[in-house]
Order: C-alpha cells, then structure tokens, then sequence
C-alpha cells in the first residue's frame, strides 16, 4: 500500500505537539513545511481572525497579503523576509489554537478528498493567491472581530482546500470569499451611515 499523506488536522497536530524549543519561529515552520506552506499558513492565521481575539485581523491580513503575493507571483517555496523569520510565538499558545480550531477542521475533512484537479493543481494556485490577497487587503480597516470573522472563513477554507488538494473545497472558498466580503462591505456601510447619522 502507498503510504497516505496527512490530513490538515494530523499536520497542523504534529507541528503543535512537536518535541523542541518552547517557541516556534516562523522561518523554521515555514521551512518544514515547503510547499505546503502557503496552505497550512493560510489555515494558521486564518483561524485566529474566525475566533474572538481582538487586535489579530491587521496583523493576519498583513501576512495572509504576504503570502498570496508569492502565491500570485508563481513561488513554489515561500519566502519571508527576515524581521518576520525571526519573530517567534509559544508553542502552547500554538496548541490552544490547534485544540480550538481541530473540530472543524475534522468535519470539512470527513468530506474533503483529492479531486476536480483543475481548481487545486499549481497553476490554480495563482487564483487562489489573488482571492487570498483580495482578502488579507480587506482585512487591514475590517471593524476588529466582528467585521474580520466572515474574511477570515474563506481563508480557512481555501487553505484547506489547498492542504488536501480539492477543488471542491476550493470552490466553495471562492464562494464564502463573496458572501464575506458583501458582508464586510454592508458592516462598513452601516457603520458609515451610523457615523453621519451622530454628527
């Protein structure tokens, strides 16, 4: 039998539980993982703007842009630039995400398979780069939270099409990345409006 590749969860799980230094830098995760970077940190910084943590969305939308870039720019490994290499976070902190996020990660896998290459093979991945980078652009003025959650959803969910290769999963990322910014753009409108309305 050919041996299986992992699923998102199990690699997501190894990279947390790893044995190693407390803190994990990012230059090193980001070379363990090769090309299956852009995937895995779409997932990573992702998942943090899907929970109720205030003050990530800029910081996130500024990497996730980052990261589509090279993916619009055709890179088969990513590249980051030295002051973010060096920047290290708690791998506890790291474990407590992966803990919270695991669950759904596990239900879109139990549909999740290699399929409809067209939409997950590499030239695919420039699509992807430029709906990422549509994303992580909006996310910089997003209203903290609340506004941030619904483009945080399709980033999820492209990156995980992107781990497991399904075109499928993909799809419905494009589809959740329509539905997330029109509902960014009416929070901001009504925010707008609300502003007038008091001055």
């Amino acid at each position: 039998m050919e041996p299986r590749n992992p699923r998102t969860s199990e690699l997501l799980a190894a990279i947390a539980s790893a044995e190693g230094e407390d803190r994990i830098y990012f230059g090193d995760l980001t070379a363990a993982m090769r090309n299956r970077a852009f995937g895995i940190l779409f997932l990573l910084f992702g998942i943090p703007i899907c929970l109720p943590i205030p003050g990530l969305a800029t910081v996130c939308g500024f990497i996730i842009t980052l990261i589509a870039a090279q993916m619009i720019l055709g890179r088969d490994n990513l590249w980051l630039p030295q002051f973010l290499a060096r920047r290290s976070f708690a791998r506890k902190d790291l474990q407590r995400l992966v803990t919270r996020a695991e669950p759904w990660i596990q239900w879109v896998e139990r549909f999740a398979t290699p399929r409809l290459a067209p939409f997950a093979d590499a030239r695919s991945r420039r699509i992807i780069g430029i709906v990422g980078f549509v994303l992580g652009l909006a996310l910089l003025p997003a209203i903290p939270v609340i506004g941030a959650i619904p483009l945080g959803i399709p980033i999820c969910i492209l990156g995980l099409g992107l781990v497991e290769r399904d075109g499928a999963v993909i799809l419905a990322g494009y589809v959740a990345t329509s539905v997330g910014l029109l509902i960014t753009a009416g929070l901001g409108y009504l925010m707008f409006q609300g502003a007038l309305a008091v001055f």
